[in-house]
């Protein structure tokens, strides 16, 4: 539940091209549920590691993809002081025309506007997850950092992270 008012909040107050769309939640149902854009292409992971999908993304679309990643994440860091926390190829929706739309904000954290870091418990995807975060606890934007060239060296390779 703590995950699912994290997302709600997240997502209510940001708003950037490349961050998938809240468009309502329901607390109706015994999972809550939220309601966002429609994103048909899949994710990314799906794309580039799938077996039986063939991927022909060419080298431009998949730069595209880094590059609006990127800004979505620049956008979170300085105008809005968020750290996703869970940056993953999974994690980054295609919409028709491969355009990138960050999601799944449930681990993500606000940094107080006089702090650069926050300590908190570590939780992320081991292959993606920074070492210096993973050993500390101490959560900082070059954590979203590294997961992204996790994300870029599957992008430009095609292989999963370990």
């Amino acid at each position: 539940m703590e995950q699912f008012v994290i997302e709600v909040i997240i997502l209510s107050q940001i708003s950037h091209p490349n961050i998938v769309k809240l468009l309502a939640c329901c607390l109706e149902t015994p999972i809550p549920l939220l309601v966002s854009e429609f994103i048909p292409k899949k994710t990314l992971f799906h794309h580039i590691h799938e077996q039986g999908y063939p991927s022909a993304m060419p080298l431009d679309v998949r730069l595209k993809i880094a590059t609006k990643t990127a800004e979505a994440l620049a956008h979170m860091h300085s105008a809005t002081q968020i750290i996703h926390r869970h940056v993953k190829s999974a994690d980054i929706l295609l919409s028709d025309d491969y355009t990138a739309k960050v999601s799944d904000f449930g681990t993500s954290r606000f940094v107080p506007l006089d702090k650069t870091r926050i300590s908190t418990f570590v939780q992320g995807t081991f292959g993606y997850m920074d070492p210096v975060y993973f050993r500390s606890g101490n959560l900082t934007e070059k954590s979203d950092v590294y997961s992204f060239g996790v994300v870029l060296v599957e992008l430009l390779t095609g292989e999963k992270s370990m």
